[in-house]
């Protein structure tokens, strides 16, 4: 499954999920993330997600579509998906 991974963290978190999501998914632009993950990966990701943030103040959300979806930029990209080996 593709998943997109969107947060909004106390900054005192931040850095700890975004180096925790860089572990299994591709760095899109600040607060977004994503890739293609097993049910397994992606079971692994939302665990590791909940030890790291206080769910009475931080907000993430995860889209699971099937595949990869078709996506258009407008302006720059911050970290263009061809960077990936």
């Amino acid at each position: 499954m593709y998943i997109i991974v969107v947060y909004d963290v106390n900054v005192k978190r931040v850095n700890h999920v975004k180096k925790f999501l860089r572990q299994h998914l591709h760095w899109v632009q600040n607060s977004v993330f994503e890739g293609e993950v097993t049910r397994a990966e992606y079971e692994r990701i939302k665990a590791g997600l909940r030890e790291i943030i206080d769910e009475s103040e931080d907000s993430v959300v995860i889209y699971r579509l099937r595949s990869q979806p078709l996506r258009d930029v407008l302006g720059t990209e911050k970290n263009p998906m061809e960077d990936i080996i």
